[in-house]
């Protein structure tokens, strides 16, 4: 079966192409046959004036008519698509979400925080984890960060933040929304097992990339906060030079950090698993799970 997923971020728009097969147990196997990726940056319209700008309208329906040509190409079964905190909060996307519709057939839906957090998890890395531990889901974009804590096997509390990298670049994120999310972090994971972070997001996936990591093994919290410091210390310039970052991964990355070191050391969380998925990857095993006949 194939299938695809889109993303919509604040950030970015991201097409996963998938082929899933099923293993002699009847197990699911995802198989990615392409991941595109176009930085549209509407956070930067809509945190600001409320609204996606004209010229911005017609980047996401060019990106989507690409997008809907690759699905035809591929001749994907089932796609979902949906879209996240810039286009909650801008005032025209219902306009946009119609016009992508008439012209590509796209359906967008616009998703909830709490929804978001839940489709990150259900990648459900940490229930193939080491059960002595309990582990929190951070998920980093550019207009909220979401929390999903498993812990005792079990799902105990997903939440959304409007705190994200583009959010911090302009400056809308106060001390009241971090010690928001400093005493709800403290008070829902109190008593629980270790805590071990599990990082989801593109800034996470390009940090664990430049720390030369092997795949499986967790980053120490003391080398985000190096990095912090090192990426943080030079400039939007000297980064894209020196680390050879895309401008819109250069800027990001430092705020990124910001919010992973917070929630971490609020978590009391020594270390970090970066399996490398995102919101994409939970749409289209959800996508998968919803097909399946019910029994």
């Amino acid at each position: 079966m194939r299938l695809a997923a889109i993303d919509i971020g604040s950030n970015a728009a991201r097409l996963l192409i998938v082929d899933v097969t099923t293993d002699a147990a009847g197990t699911p196997m995802f198989n990615k046959l392409n991941l595109v990726r176009v930085p549209l940056r509407l956070g930067f319209d809509v945190f600001e004036k409320g609204e996606i700008s004209k010229e911005k309208r017609g980047m996401v329906l060019q990106t989507m008519k690409a997008y809907s040509h690759l699905l035809n190409a591929y001749q994907v079964e089932h796609t979902i698509a949906c879209a996240t905190s810039a286009m909650r909060d801008a005032r025209n996307s219902a306009d946009l979400i119609r016009k992508i519709r008439l012209e590509t057939g796209l359906s967008i839906e616009i998703i909830s925080g709490d929804l978001e957090a839940s489709l990150i998890y259900e990648n459900h890395v940490a229930e193939h984890m080491d059960p002595l531990h309990s582990y929190l889901y951070i998920d980093v974009g550019g207009g909220s960060t979401e929390l999903t804590f498993f812990a005792d096997d079990q799902l105990v509390f997903k939440d959304s933040f409007n705190i994200g990298t583009i959010r911090l670049l302009k400056q809308m994120v106060d001390d009241s929304m971090w010690d928001n999310m400093k005493n709800h972090i403290k008070q829902k994971t109190k008593g629980y097992k270790k805590i071990v972070a599990i990082g989801t997001g593109g800034n996470i996936n390009k940090v664990f990339s430049l720390s030369k990591k092997k795949d499986g093994k967790p980053l120490p919290a003391e080398l985000l906060k190096d990095y912090y410091k090192e990426l943080s210390s030079v400039s939007l310039e000297e980064r894209m030079r020196i680390y050879k970052f895309r401008e819109d991964r250069a800027d990001v990355i430092v705020p990124a950090l910001q919010i992973y070191i917070n929630v971490m050391r609020w978590a009391d969380a020594d270390e970090i698993y970066v399996p490398k998925i995102g919101l994409v990857d939970g749409l289209v095993q959800h996508l998968y799970y919803s097909l399946q006949p019910q029994s």
